[in-house]
């Protein structure tokens, strides 16, 4: 069994090209799909596949008997749209033991834009869910992903990789408060009501905005978390009339499509007669269209404009970084030892099924002669006498066979098996 990895992040692909590859929850399954079909070109048993797709990185695991990179690169270049030269020049492909380490590595937050970030390794449970309930996931990529859970757990626990961590969200709380003087006097608009929006606007509540209204899609939604954080909700079709209430404006929806686009923002600022708007675009695909940064008074940052902030404060957690990586290692070895022994399953059932038959066979025998009314005792003699010689056979059998070469490395090993390393002695 083969257990490869293709991916694209952050430090290897700029944000638009991201985007192409960015997979809503609702195309999980349909996606995988095609993956698999594509990937396991008529073999058997099927690819087994998982897609972890978030703002800041698309990864593709698969594990079936025999590696399919090639297969897998070619796919996914198709459903971007985009040339397979192209996406290689943007990816990172993975395979067995490497693959393994950079699971292990992507859940416990060491691969993230924001080192020891811990909303990674939910997002990796819900693309294990997603597998699973597509009928995608199988022994081992459950394994792979159950031990990368655990790793995760371990470093959390054992390290302090995640101390002082400062979150997309905190980021960009930060970089409103050098634009505005007071955050108190500032309204603020959020628009979508998933779970990066819910952390955004949980962050810029605690500094107490004037205003802070929800724009979502659906209004029910949008209230929910509006009520929970004393704002309140609009419905995303009025957002281009009232842009230009809001000084801030953070935007994170699955969108495929720009929802804000340069000549709202334009009409927006006149109407605030070009008092500055600070804008958060955490989507990918982009919610917001490139060319509003280039607008004098608005400042835009998208994910990958935050890195510079988030990464501050890092070097002081290198140290535990070092600590993670030796647990990370631990569990490679662990998870390779695991799929070694993976290998042995067929033999060992084929081994099982062998003794299962002769014992049946040494059994029906006995009864027969039980029935006749043969002596007991000489029965069981003629049962142990028949099941041990049907295991000794084949080795008997390759000890008298081959040259003299072949036949002392069949005794090494018959000895090794047979003899507890040699030593005859009966136990009293």
């Amino acid at each position: 069994m083969a257990v490869w990895a293709l991916g694209l992040n952050h430090t290897t692909a700029p944000l638009d090209l991201r985007g192409r590859f960015a997979f809503a929850v609702d195309q999980i399954a349909p996606t995988l799909q095609s993956l698999r079909s594509a990937v396991g070109i008529g073999g058997h048993p099927p690819v087994e596949a998982a897609i972890l797709s978030t703002c800041n990185r698309t990864e593709i695991y698969c594990a079936a008997d025999r590696p399919a990179l090639e297969h897998t690169v070619d796919w996914l270049a198709g459903s971007g749209g985009v040339s397979p030269a192209l996406l290689r020049s943007h990816t990172y492909t993975l395979t067995d033991g490497q693959a393994a380490r950079h699971a292990f590595r992507v859940a416990s937050g060491l691969d993230s834009m924001v080192l020891g970030e811990a909303q990674i390794l939910g997002q990796m449970k819900d693309a294990i869910r997603a597998a699973e309930s597509a009928g995608a996931l199988g022994t081992t990529l459950n394994q792979l992903f159950q031990r990368s859970f655990a790793v995760a757990k371990e470093v959390r626990t054992s390290t302090e990789i995640g101390a002082h961590s400062i979150s997309m969200a905190a980021a960009a709380v930060r970089l409103a408060g050098q634009l505005f003087e007071d955050l108190r006097e500032t309204r603020v608009l959020f628009v979508g009501a998933g779970e990066m929006i819910d952390l955004a606007a949980t962050h810029f509540a605690a500094r107490q905005p004037a205003k802070m209204v929800i724009a979502n899609r659906t209004l029910e939604r949008g209230e929910k978390l509006a009520g929970r954080l004393g704002g309140e909700a609009m419905r995303l079709a009025d957002l281009p009339g009232r842009l230009a209430e809001f000084d801030i404006v953070v935007s994170c929806t699955a969108s495929t499509l720009p929802l804000i686009g340069l000549g709202a923002v334009e009409r927006a600022l006149k109407a605030r007669k070009h008092r500055p708007m600070f804008m958060v675009d955490l989507a990918v695909p982009r919610d917001i269209e490139p060319e509003v940064k280039d607008l004098e008074d608005v400042y835009l940052y998208t994910v990958d404009d935050l890195a510079h902030v988030v990464r501050q404060g890092e070097a002081s957690r290198q140290a535990a970084v070092a600590q993670a990586e030796s647990i990370i290692d631990a569990g490679v070895q662990n998870f390779l030892h695991w799929m070694d022994q993976r290998s042995s399953v067929p033999l060992i059932q084929q081994l099982q099924a062998q003794a299962d038959a002769w014992r049946a066979a040494e059994l029906a025998r006995a009864r027969r002669q039980l029935a006749r009314g043969d002596d007991v005792e000489a029965v069981l003699d003629a049962l142990s006498r028949g099941l041990t010689q049907k295991m000794l056979h084949g080795a008997m059998a390759e000890l008298h066979a081959g040259d003299a070469t072949s036949r002392a490395q069949t005794a090494q090993t018959v000895s090794r098996l047979f003899l507890r390393n040699g030593d005859t002695r009966r136990d009293n």
